[in-house]
């Protein structure tokens, strides 16, 4: 291994052209969701700057070994382009990642607004296999369509009323009481489980959320975290998530055995204050790798 490396250096470095991934990684540099639900535009920046400051990072100075397998074992897929046709464009993310899945790989999608979740989820359904939902939000994301259409605020809602009925469960954690519609909230314990902020006073409960929900799908919206640290999301959260919390989740998703595939979301660069939040959404990618390094592990 070279004597300083990068994440950029060494992704997917042992990795023959016809050899299946560890981990595979797609962005989706789409906000028109987020239009569409009336937000602030620029999360289709985010894949970018999150390969970016991913790039820069080194391997897990504590575990080098196990951490540079999965990295170089990591295959980048590139990104859906966008085509201005929102729901083609989740239906074509579904179908890139859905063979990569198939054959094992661990999913990380890069958002994008939240829409992206959607695409993911189609993913994930293509595979015929029940689909647990575990969402990192201060948002419950389950709203109506628009005039039929999808959007940022709706991808859970439609996860939860696929015909193929598929998602089975779905809890979102993080949640502001002052950002969710007492119907949604209904909405959500009617299938799943809802907690709120001032639930997630440490690491520890964390642990206790992701045992309960028992993830297979997990989706990250940085809106999540106090907007301190995440000034640069679609909604910034001026009473979110503690940092330690929110990178003990992304860690605890690469760990979990169950957890097959994750995205991260609403990362918008335009709105950014000196690159602070897209490191930190490359820290939680990173956070991810670690766990997946250590499945296994007792």
């Amino acid at each position: 291994m070279l004597p300083d490396p990068r994440l950029a250096q060494l992704l997917g470095t042992a990795l023959r052209p016809d050899e299946p991934a560890r981990a595979v990684v797609v962005g989706f540099p789409c906000d028109e969701g987020v239009r569409r639900n009336g937000g602030r535009p620029g999360a289709a920046d985010g894949p970018a700057a999150i390969r970016a400051a991913l790039g820069r990072l080194t391997p897990d100075a504590l575990d080098p070994d196990r951490f540079g397998d999965v990295v170089t074992r990591t295959r980048d897929l590139g990104d859906v382009a966008p085509s201005g046709d929102l729901e083609a464009d989740q239906r074509r993310l579904g179908a890139l990642l859905a063979p990569h899945l198939a054959a094992g790989a661990f999913g990380i999608v890069l958002g994008g607004g939240h829409e992206t979740a959607y695409g993911h989820f189609l993913a994930r359904a293509a595979l015929g296999r029940p689909v647990r939902v575990l969402n990192w939000d201060a948002h419950a994301d389950v709203r109506e369509l628009r005039d039929g259409r999808a959007h940022s605020g709706s991808p859970f809602r439609q996860m939860l009323e696929h015909p193929a009925g598929l998602c089975e469960r779905y809890v979102v954690a993080g949640l502001q009481p002052h950002s969710v519609a007492h119907a949604h909230l209904e909405y959500v314990r009617d299938h799943g489980a809802a907690h709120f902020r001032q639930e997630l006073a440490g690491p520890a409960d964390v642990d206790a959320i992701v045992a309960e929900a028992r993830p297979t799908l997990v989706s990250f919206d940085l809106d999540a975290v106090d907007r301190a640290h995440a000034p640069g999301v679609s909604a910034p959260a001026a009473d979110g998530l503690s940092v330690a919390v929110w990178l003990r989740a992304a860690f605890l998703a690469g760990r979990t055995s169950d957890v097959r595939s994750v995205d991260v979301v609403e990362l918008s660069p335009p709105h950014d204050r000196d690159g602070q939040t897209a490191a930190l959404a490359a820290l939680t990618v990173w956070q991810l790798l670690r766990g997946l390094a250590t499945r296994g592990d007792g």
